[in-house]
Order: C-alpha cells, then structure tokens, then sequence
C-alpha cells in the first residue's frame, strides 16, 4: 500500500480543502468568523477565481453540491452557462467553414457569479461584502505569484488579446514569481457589487439579489454585452437578463451502502455514478491494489462509461437522458459483463441500450437525437487538454460544500474595466446536430467540471472533487476506491499513483481522441504496466506526479469521533487547512 508524503489534515469543527492553499486560508477566515460551510465555499472559490486565472476565472462555471449535516436535502447548483440565443450550428457552418472559432465566439452565459451569490443566500448566512473579503484583499493589496500563476501571465494566451494583456502583462511586463500582483478592476467590480448590496431594502437575501443583478441585469451586465458585441460575439444584454442558474435534486446511487452524489447530465457527473455500479460486482479487493487485473477492470469499465456519455448526455432542458437506465442497477450488470478480463478495447466500446431500464420511453420526454455511425471520427490528439480548480468545506455542524470552479481566462478577452472575461464554455459543444450535446439556440455545453458528495448513514461522509477535464472523474474514481475498497486515509489516497483512459473523444473542440491509450504515473510497477501492454493497452507513462491524472481534495468524516479528515493533492499548489 502506498505511504503518503504529507498527512492527512485531521479537524475537530471543520476542513477546508482546495487547490490553492490561500484559497484555503480564506475558507478557514470565514469559518473563524462565523460563517458555515457554503459561506466559506463561495469565499474559497472566489479567491480560486482570483488565484488561478489558467484554469478559472469569476465570469466562468461553478457546479456546487450542498449537503446540511442532516443529509437532507441534497441539492446541486447548475453553475453553467447557455449559449446565446443567436448561438447556431448553421451559422458556424456558413461563416466559419465548420469550426468552432477560438476567442469571443465560442463565450455563453457568465454562470459563476450567480451560482456563487445562490449558494450564498440558499446555504449560507453571512453577506457577499462579508464573504468577498479575502478575494478582496488579494485583489486590492495583491498576491505573491507563485509557479502556475506565472507559467498561465507568460503564456500566448494573455498576449493574444490586448485586454487581457493588459490586466496580466501590465505596462507590457510579465510578473514574475514573487512579485506582488494586483487586479484592481476585479477589485472594483467587487465593490460596485458590495455597494449594490448596501443600497438594497430588505434583508440579507435581498442584498445579494442585488449583487447578482447589478452582473446580470445592471451596468455590469450592459458592459459585457457591449464588449461582446464589439469583439463581434454573439452574447446580448438580453441573453443575460433571461438567464440564472437553477437549484437541483441531484443524481444519486448507493455504492456498498455509501450514497454518491453528482450533478445532473449536463456535465459528466453521472458518469462516476455509472462506472461505480458497473465496478460494484466486481471483486476489485480481491484483485489487489495497483494490480494489473485491477487497473486493466477500471479501465475497460470507465470505456464504458464513457461510450454512454458520449452517446446520451446532455442538456435535459434540450434532450432526453435516460438517466434513470443508466444508473440501473441492471444495466450496470449488462455493461459489466462486455468486460473481457485478458484483452483491452481497442478503442471506446459502442453504447449500451439503457431504454429498457428506463422509466419513459424513448421520445416521451422531449427529442432524443441520435449519433450518426457514419460521422467523421474525432482526428488523434497530440495535447489531452485539461482545466478547472475545486475546493470543499465541511464545517463545526457537519455540514458540506463541493464545488468545481472553472474555464480559463485565455478562452475569451477580459471585459475592460471589469477584470474578467465571459465564460468560453462553448469550447465543450459539438458542432453536429446528431450529438446529443449538438449547439442549439439557449443550450448548455455539456460540461467537464463535476463536484461530488458521499453521504454514509444520511450523515455527510466525503465531498470530493478536482480539475481535469476528462480526467477528473477517473481521480475522483480512483481517490473514491483507495479510500472504499482499501481503507486509506484522504492523502494516502489522493497521492497513490493514478491511470487515466483517453480512448474516448475529449470534450474539448475540436474533440479528438488518443485510441486505447492509457496514461500511467511512473510510480506505477513496471510489472504492471507491461502486463496492461500485453492486454492490449498502448500505456504512455507519465512522470512519477503528474498533473495530467487528475489533481484531487477530499475531506472524510468519522461518523463516531466526529473527526474531519483532509486531503490535498500535492501534484498541485493544493492544501487542507483543519482545526
């Protein structure tokens, strides 16, 4: 069994754990204050979007899940934005030969403030001026820069666009590791929001309403519609008016008597809640840990998952998932058994038939596209591109935050005067009207970023999560079975070495794949991976640490103690702050 190098972080009141360890403090800065768990989650988040720009930026996504201590209800926040209205496959084809543009073109619905302020006034207790403090501070008063922040300021990204440039390379110069950096207009769009709440009547709900309209129904929202239209996007004031994020029952299965939840299937959260039933009758114990049979079962059975994914998710407002057969207990039984335990697939597997197990038939509850077989296959990728931050919080009550904060300034230029871009999420649509996460007027991308929670005995066990792209659900899996099937703590788990499947379409444009390739940490035994090469997988070995596989926090509670237990992945800037 591995060793970890660091300690799990162990808390008797609370854990907060993130992918950058300011944003950590600042958790911890509101839970000394008071606040609860989905106060501290925004101002973590928050901070992430201030600390992390190449991988999340505040006008962004952020899917949240919330548990109180008294496991009910579970509720999930679909912090993901829509495509304009103007938004068209044909358009793309007649005007763009096809291709789905870099840049403004691909921008929808800003989505992570308004997710931040309805997790605040649903969960939370304090005020946005109160939980906006130490993102505050880091913008007005600056922070040193540290490795990753530095690699994303002297990247082409920030050059490539004048406005952004000049918030991250001012004056022409790149800041260096260090240096103290300011961002003084995130900073003031911060207080044009505080003082938007001062001025509501009302109680604390309503002054948060009014932050969140000052961004989406306000000035703030004429600025980015203006600046959009002038990059010649398609985003309108109206489009921003008409959209909010919605409050959600979550999807849900019971793993070995612990209940796992994710978002809906308008990101890839479900697909954990799949490969998990899938991997359910399988005696993954009995294989061993880190065994060739173990890692080669996972793999196949995370094909799987993934063909399903490709084939049925998507936006629900727009398309019919059958969420409630892909989930079935039965199903997961039919898709385990196209696991040949010696030979590895050469290349994603074919969809299952989940309808059977379906409630409603197909077509009862909206349009259900189907794939073309005859489509153009996804070209081989040399980049697996990969985003995102995350950060949980579970407080003195027990009560836990899962959130998954993402998309990258470089997606889209920074709006002058407010110190952050619009979301570039249509970078995660398929131009073809045959995927079920084909573009359509209003339609939400089908999103990598998918937070979780386990709850054991109806109490809130584990929020977990991490960046990644399409890695984060194979970490999020692997960190889920160290901790299940074999007993580790948090850290052990989260620093064991990891496998990540990349035979399947990235959901990144232009969507290629790597066939049957399957990346492993060095750490790995060589025994191994050249038993993985004789099945039939094409290994590509990373590093010993590798940020490609995933990089994952996690927090458990111990039902009898009480005690919360951290974990932070170290092949990050990622740490767990406990008391």
């Amino acid at each position: 069994m591995p060793r970890s190098h660091r300690p799990s972080v162990q808390g008797k009141r609370y854990v907060v754990s993130s992918v950058h360890y300011l944003a950590t403090m600042a958790g911890v800065r509101i839970l000394e204050s008071s606040g609860n768990a989905a106060d501290a989650g925004v101002a973590t988040g928050i901070c992430i979007n201030v600390l992390q720009p190449g991988f999340t930026h505040f006008g962004g996504v952020a899917p949240i899940i919330y548990c109180p201590a008294s496991g009910r209800p579970v509720e999930t926040i679909s912090g993901l934005g829509r495509w304009p209205r103007a938004a068209s496959i044909d358009s793309f084809r007649e005007h763009h030969d096809g291709d789905l543009p870099a840049g403004i073109l691909r921008t929808v619905t800003p989505a992570s403030p308004d997710a931040w302020l309805t997790a605040l006034a649903r969960f939370g207790t304090m005020t946005f001026e109160q939980v906006i403090q130490p993102a505050l501070d880091l913008t007005e008063n600056g922070h040193p820069v540290d490795g990753q922040f530095y690699e994303f300021v002297n990247g082409g990204d920030v050059k490539a666009s004048p406005s952004t440039a000049e918030v991250f390379n001012p004056g022409g110069d790149v800041p260096q590791i260090g240096e103290i950096f300011v961002q003084k207009d995130l900073a003031n769009t911060f207080k044009r929001m505080i003082e938007a709440e001062r001025r509501a009547a009302g109680d604390r709900r309503a002054g948060i309403q009014a932050a969140r309209d000052l961004v989406y129904k306000g000035e703030i929202a004429h600025e980015i519609a203006d600046f959009c239209q002038q990059e010649g996007g398609l985003l309108t004031y109206d489009d921003l008016a008409a959209f909010s994020v919605r409050v959600e029952p979550p999807e849900r299965i019971t793993y070995k008597g612990y209940d796992v939840y994710s978002c809906g299937p308008w990101c890839q959260g479900p697909t954990l809640l799949m490969v998990l039933k899938i991997l359910e009758g399988t005696d993954l114990s009995g294989m061993g840990y880190g065994s060739a049979d173990y890692l080669h079962t996972m793999i196949e059975a995370l094909k799987l998952a993934f063909s399903d994914r490709e084939a049925y998710f998507g936006d629900p407002d727009f398309v019919q998932v059958p969420m409630a057969g892909l989930l079935d207990e039965r199903y997961a039984e039919e898709r385990r058994g196209a696991i040949d335990p010696q030979h590895a697939a050469p290349d994603m597997p074919p969809p299952g038939n989940p309808w059977p197990f379906h409630p409603e038939p197909r077509g009862a509850n909206g349009p259900f596209p189907t794939l073309d077989p005859d489509r153009p296959q996804p070209d081989r990728l040399s980049h697996w591109e990969s985003d995102t931050s995350y950060l949980c919080v579970v407080d003195e009550q027990g009560n836990a935050f899962s959130a998954t904060p993402s998309d990258v300034v470089g997606w889209s230029p920074v709006v002058p005067g407010l110190g952050f871009p619009i979301s570039g999420r249509g970078t995660q649509t398929w131009l073809d009207a045959s995927h079920p996460s084909g573009l359509q007027p209003w339609k939400r991308p089908r999103l990598t970023p998918n937070p979780a929670l386990v709850l054991k005995n109806g109490a809130p066990f584990m929020p977990f999560g991490c960046p990644g792209g399409d890695a984060q659900v194979q970490g999020m899996l692997q960190v889920f079975l160290n901790i299940i099937e074999f007993g580790m703590e948090p850290q052990e788990a989260i620093e064991a070495p990891r496998v990540v499947s990349h035979s399947f379409p990235n959901s990144f444009w232009p969507h290629g794949s790597r066939p049957g390739e399957v990346a492993i940490e060095a750490r790995v035994a060589q025994q191994v991976r050249d038993a993985l090469r004789t099945r039939g997988h094409i290994v590509e070995d990373d590093p010993e640490w590798s940020g490609g596989v995933s990089r994952v926090c996690a927090i458990t509670v111990d039902s009898e103690t009480g005690t919360r237990v951290g974990g932070a992945d170290p092949r990050s800037t990622s740490y767990a702050i406990g008391w």
